[in-house]
């Protein structure tokens, strides 16, 4: 009987329930252990490889370590997972991502969430803190995440003020690599810039994963291909002095060329004879004048597009592809090595007549011939402002000065130019926004091929952003041969979604893997 009195006893209860909570949230005992903590802090600063038991520290390509039965008590895990999947999630996406996450989990009040929020803030960033040498803050971040079929976390370094160490606890089921959303680690170049995924660590059930945050803490979580499994996690990061971080590199701006003394012969042989005709040139005019931005479909003529597009298909074009990954990932050819078919086609992009036809389509000065709209809108402010009175009079005389100045800036830019690629798109490729691309006016060409049937869920579409904001202007589709005008300005930035698993049956049932796209920007 003093057993069961025991049972009934209210305090003793507390005691019972308070120790079972204790025993359930405990990591791993191996983490404890005095040597095992010296042996990681002494790997650790001389940055070399080591294991013990569930622990797996590795230096290469920076240093970070897997802990592969992180929680001690299994029921607690799957309790965790349990809270964790009723949770709300909201749906993230942009150039760099798209999963899932839940609110921020600071302030959860759920039994299992309380507590494995007690055991990162307190025990284990008390034990990583003795293992680094380094002072973490009792403040974390922590969130949870759920990625499924196609989603994605593209190549970044998570560098930012303040942020230490990373870490990720994985609550999924049994994962092969087939099913993807491996954390894939980079190498970097001289210039701290990623080259190519190096290592993979693939998610575990109750294994906890945690890196330095660094100039070279590049990594990604590879697109998850499982149509049937969900990659739960809980991750964040801990607080303290960052490390020291070299200058940015910034890529070398590529060259910029006035036309090619091309006649509009080339025209007559390429471009659909609709968009010829002055009449309907005037047209489009002044539609892409209204909204700046503009698709012309059918735009080649059909006996040409299809040699360019089998020509495209080729094996004897070779393919480089072109990075660094925490900012593009796509194929690219070198011009000089093109059958000649794909070669005029680029002519004809480059040339002269070429120049004059944009002009015309756009009203944008890209030709010296093509007259200049702003010395006429200039004058015509100058009028009202001196016809016009009260506040209709400072509009116009603030119009007058942005528009004088607009028109000193692009007289010191010289005569027009462009730039172009021919490029390749296929499953994984991608365009990431980043800091070192030049803001400016200009005028965006694509003109695609192979794309017939396209869906945007399958990505690979063009987004336009506004600076700094999340909102998104406009989204251009590849389509099969639709030349898609765009003219940005300097508060205007793009990205190209990056194209997912969904795309590989689109792609096969035209036999081919990849699309392509000959994009040129033009500038006044």
């Amino acid at each position: 009987m003093p057993a069961k009195k025991r049972q009934n006893d209210p305090e003793t209860g507390k005691k019972n329930k308070k120790e079972k909570r204790d025993e359930l949230a405990v990591i791993n005992s191996d983490l404890r252990d005095e040597s095992v903590q010296k042996g990681m802090r002494d790997a650790w600063q001389r940055k070399e490889s080591y294991t013990n038991g569930d622990i797996q520290l590795d230096c290469e390509p920076f240093p970070h370590c897997q802990i592969t039965h992180f929680l001690q008590s299994e029921g607690f895990v799957e309790s965790l997972q349990a809270e964790l999947l009723q949770l709300n999630f909201n749906s993230k996406s942009n150039d760099l991502y798209k999963f899932q996450q839940s609110d921020d989990l600071r302030e959860r009040k759920e039994h299992h969430i309380s507590q494995i929020r007690s055991v990162i803030f307190g025990e284990f960033r008390v034990w990583l803190s003795e293992v680094l040498q380094v002072d973490l803050e009792a403040t974390v971040d922590i969130s949870c995440a759920k990625y499924e079929h196609t989603d994605v976390l593209l190549c970044h370094d998570d560098e930012l003020e303040g942020r230490r160490v990373a870490f990720i606890l994985y609550l999924v089921p049994p994962w092969e690599v087939k099913d993807g959303g491996t954390l894939d680690l980079f190498s970097t170049d001289e210039h701290c810039q990623p080259v190519s995924v190096v290592k993979s660590l693939l998610p575990c059930w109750n294994s906890l994963v945690f890196f330095e945050v660094s100039p070279v803490s590049f990594h990604q979580v590879a697109e998850v291909l499982s149509e049937e499994k969900c990659r739960l996690s809980l991750s964040g990061w801990f607080h303290g002095p960052s490390l020291p971080r070299p200058s940015r590199y910034i890529e070398p701006p590529v060259p910029r060329h006035t036309h090619i003394p091309k006649d509009e012969s080339l025209l007559f042989e390429w471009v659909n004879e609709m968009y010829l005709d002055p009449r309907y040139q005037a047209r489009v005019q002044q539609e892409f004048e209204e909204s700046s931005e503009i698709c012309l479909p059918s735009f080649l003529q059909e006996e040409k597009l299809r040699q360019v597009r089998s020509a495209l298909q080729s094996s004897e074009i070779q393919w480089e592809q072109k990075g660094p990954p925490n900012k593009r990932c796509y194929g690219c050819v070198d011009m000089q090595s093109v059958p000649s078919c794909v070669q005029e086609c680029w002519e004809l992009l480059s040339s002269e007549s070429f120049f004059i036809l944009l002009s015309n389509l756009t009203g944008l000065r890209l030709h010296y011939l093509c007259g200049d709209e702003d010395e006429s809108e200039n004058e015509d402010g100058k009028s009202e402002t001196e016809n016009g009175g009260g506040e209709g009079n400072t509009q116009a005389s603030a119009s007058s000065t942005d528009a004088g100045a607009s028109s000193t800036e692009k007289k010191d830019k010289g005569p027009p130019t462009c730039v172009g690629e021919l490029r390749r798109w296929t499953h994984g490729d991608y365009t990431l926004l980043h800091d070192s691309v030049k803001r400016e006016y200009a005028l965006d060409l694509q003109l695609h091929m192979g794309c017939a049937g396209w869906k945007s869920e399958f990505g690979g579409f063009t987004s336009y952003i506004a600076h700094d904001e999340d909102e998104e202007l406009l989204t251009v589709y590849p389509e099969d041969n639709s030349l898609a005008l765009v003219y940005r300005d300097k508060d205007t930035l793009k990205f190209i979604k990056h194209i997912n698993n969904s795309s590989s049956s689109q792609l096969s049932s035209q036999n081919t893997p990849a699309f392509y796209e000959f994009s040129f920007n033009y500038y006044e």
